[in-house]
């Protein structure tokens, strides 16, 4: 059963991208802020929330089912206030109280701070709150760990793919002033944070809003490498049509920033690209590869993929192989394509794939992966790179794990407090993680 009237809490599901699971640690500390405190598990909480995601069909389906779990809930406890926040929420924003009439309050992204003023107000009314406004980076959070922080730089996207939905859920780019943000990673530099990511729809672009002085992506970089105690500056996710070299060369000339670099491919075909509305090349792609190669050569290139999109043929799957196998990535998240209410993708009717085919091309396309994968991660066997101690092994609560620059997973023996920086000698390496032994040597090859 929930808690007494006088100590409430909260549980909040997430679904979704790093932009989600940022946006979930502004909804927590907003709701300590109001003395609420965080439950283990939904059957205790007085206010259920979920954060959700429209990106994947994978992530609908799953939500729908906790949603049913939650409506049970609140069958049990008609006083449970049940919320629904994010991309999903934004989406159906007509529809969702008609579809779900036992959720109390809905809310899109950029209405995150609603949230408090629907808790704190006397209305027993269902509400939702839709219009595009703030940043949720303005609201306090809540840190899954004190040494890493999200800072939300941009919010929206200009873009216009064909597959997806954000411009509709989180509306047009807009770039938080730099001053605000240094600001923000002095205080949490100040608070004990080791490592920031900064966020944004599209990061590359950055700034180029913001007056009477536009302020770059690269030089927000050199002045967050400048603020005294951030160690590791990652950042995620850029375009390729607005990947240039002052941020390729960031990566070589600052300290902090890391070299791993995520730089979403999609599909390997010119013509697939250009039906995605993805307005580069496969020529301008691997162009921009060769220039990250160039400037910094041992970093991790990771990105995104997806199989299936219509009109795709076995030719232009071909291709996509083909730029995986040239390449090389270090890590890849790849997607079977599945049409999105609100997208021009999602209504074509016209040159689809069965869903056998992207199931099998899929297949082929992991195995490319993780084969190149395997094959860059043997670089590492024999090197000492730094790791960030992130905790205990999933998998051996003997051993330790965390991430190096690279944003390589490694697990090892020895002794390391989570967010202290511990030398680790690669011993062994697989396509996702690396295994090791923490160093004497301190200090060794950090990069």
């Amino acid at each position: 059963m929930p808690a007494s009237s006088s100590h409430k809490r909260y549980h909040v599901t997430t679904f979704g991208c790093q932009m989600n699971e940022h946006d979930s640690e502004r909804m927590k500390g907003m709701l300590e802020s109001l003395g609420y405190a965080e439950a283990p598990e939904p059957e205790a909480a007085d206010v259920i929330l979920f954060n959700t995601c429209s990106i994947r069909e994978k992530a609908d389906s799953r939500f729908v089912a906790h949603l049913g779990h939650a409506k049970r809930l609140k069958a049990a406890d008609p006083e449970r206030i049940i919320g629904v926040g994010g991309c999903w929420a934004q989406s159906v924003k007509d529809e969702v109280f008609a579809r779900y009439p036992f959720v109390d309050v809905a809310f899109g992204p950029g209405q995150v701070h609603k949230l408090a003023e629907f808790l704190t107000s006397d209305s027993l009314t269902a509400q939702g709150f839709f219009e595009f406004e703030g940043f949720t980076g303005h609201l306090p959070g809540k840190r899954a760990r004190e040494f890493q922080a999200w800072v939300q730089i941009s919010v929206g996207c200009n873009c216009a793919c064909s597959y997806c939905i954000v411009p509709s859920t989180r509306g047009r780019e807009v770039s938080r002033p730099a001053g605000e943000l240094l600001e923000e990673v002095r205080r949490l530099a100040a608070d004990g944070v080791r490592e920031v990511t900064l966020l944004g729809q599209n990061v590359n672009s950055y700034g180029r809003d913001l007056r009477p002085r536009p302020t770059t992506f690269a030089q927000l970089l050199h002045a967050v490498d400048a603020i005294d105690g951030i160690q590791r500056v990652r950042y995620t996710s850029p375009h390729p049509k607005d990947m240039r070299e002052d941020v390729i060369r960031a990566h070589a000339e600052l300290e902090s920033v890391c070299e791993h670099i995520h730089l979403p491919l999609q599909a390997g075909s010119s013509r697939i690209l250009r039906a995605m509305r993805r307005t580069y090349t496969r020529e301008r792609y691997l162009d921009r590869v060769a220039l990250i190669r160039e400037h910094v050569p041992d970093a991790a290139i990771t990105t995104d993929g997806i199989v299936g999109f219509p009109g795709e043929t076995e030719e232009d799957f071909a291709q996509t192989l083909a730029v995986c196998e040239e390449v090389g990535y270090d890590g890849a998240f790849t997607f079977v394509f599945s049409p999105r209410r609100g997208t021009s993708a999602g209504t074509i009717t016209e040159g689809l794939v069965a869903h056998e085919v992207k199931v099998e091309r899929m297949q082929r396309l992991v195995e490319v992966v993780q084969r190149r994968a395997a094959e860059r991660a043997q670089r590492f066997v024999g090197r000492t790179v730094d790791v960030l101690v992130e905790g205990t092994s999933r998998t051996d609560p003997s051993r330790l794990r965390g991430r190096s620059r690279h944003n390589k997973a490694v697990n090892f023996t020895g002794m390391g407090a989570p967010g202290e920086i511990v030398p680790v000698a690669i011993t062994a390496a697989t396509s996702q993680t690396l295994a090791g032994e923490a160093s004497l040597l301190a200090g060794a090859d950090a990069r």
